[in-house]
């Protein structure tokens, strides 16, 4: 993304936050940006659309610090786990988040309300997916509900502790309470077996996803993350930096990764492998076949 688009979505952000969603124009947007109808509409095709890329850029970010700090970590390790659900936390609340999904909530369109609905089912997957990492795939089949018990915990723990102590901003202790809580609950549904909705729905929640091999994209992830660890602050690492990013944002892609577009870019590394050795590149096009053949 150019540094002018990104100092567009920047300065709607700030507008959204400021007058709201629905009380900010195309008009304010041009000139609290100082661009012309024309740029906008070179980047966006609606003011949905730019409020969609906000979010996405805000949360590929989070996405990417999320996986790093798994780089070198046992994925089973509770404490991982609630650092990164604080970074989520950390990151709606550094971004007023939740206020804009306030106001597309009681909108009436239909498409940012879809979104934001793919983007919470996203969230509880990603729930899912780390908790069959920590506590087994024996209980995968009970996981789903859990995932949802945890959010749900956890939003209502945030809101009601920010009325009793409004001036506590600490969200460690409130992530850790309901981590403490969810690891009985996941001990207790294992043992009685009841199950409420079983894991296979997220087929026909996140068609797009394909409910890829969770081991092959955590794998390829943090490989990916491990070679832009490589680079250094040169300006020739800023095209293999780009070409890695791609990679990742590729893995999210809304209708599933694109695969022809992967295969050119790893095609674009074994051919001009700059700063890695020709082995790092190799495990890479083998994580990439492992997860798209």
């Amino acid at each position: 993304m150019n540094d002018r688009k990104q100092q567009v979505l920047h300065k709607a952000h700030e507008l959204f936050i400021n007058k709201g969603f629905q009380n900010t124009s195309i008009q304010d947007i041009l000139d609290y940006s100082r661009i012309s109808k024309g740029t906008f509409y070179n980047y966006f095709s609606s003011k949905n659309e730019l409020l969609i890329a906000i979010f996405k850029s805000i949360y590929l970010k989070m996405e990417k610090e999320r996986n790093e700090l798994l780089i070198g970590q046992n994925p089973a390790n509770l404490d991982i786990f609630i650092k990164q659900v604080e970074l989520q936390l950390i990151t709606n609340r550094t971004n007023n988040l939740l206020a804009l999904f306030e106001e597309v909530i009681v909108s009436n369109d239909n498409d940012l309300k879809e979104f934001i609905q793919k983007g919470q089912l996203r969230y509880i997957h990603w729930i899912y997916q780390r908790f069959v990492q920590l506590f087994g795939e024996e209980r995968e089949p009970f996981l789903l509900d859990c995932a949802i018990m945890f959010s749900a915990i956890l939003q209502q723990n945030l809101k009601f502790r920010s009325l009793a102590s409004p001036s506590s901003n600490s969200l460690h202790e409130v992530v850790q309470y309901c981590t403490n809580r969810i690891v009985k609950m996941v001990e207790e549904v294992s043992l009685t077996g009841e199950q409420l909705i079983h894991p296979k729905q997220f087929a026909e929640w996140l068609p797009e996803q394909k409910v890829q091999d969770k081991q092959a994209v955590d794998q390829l992830q943090t490989f990916i993350l491990k070679m832009k660890q490589i680079l250094s602050n040169q300006e020739e690492s800023m095209k293999y930096n780009e070409l890695l990013d791609f990679l990742l944002e590729e893995l999210h892609h809304p209708k599933g990764p694109r695969k022809y577009l992967i295969k050119s870019t790893v095609e674009t590394l074994v051919k001009e492998p700059g700063p890695f050795q020709s082995e790092e590149v190799n495990d890479l096009k083998k994580h990439i076949e492992a997860l798209i053949g």
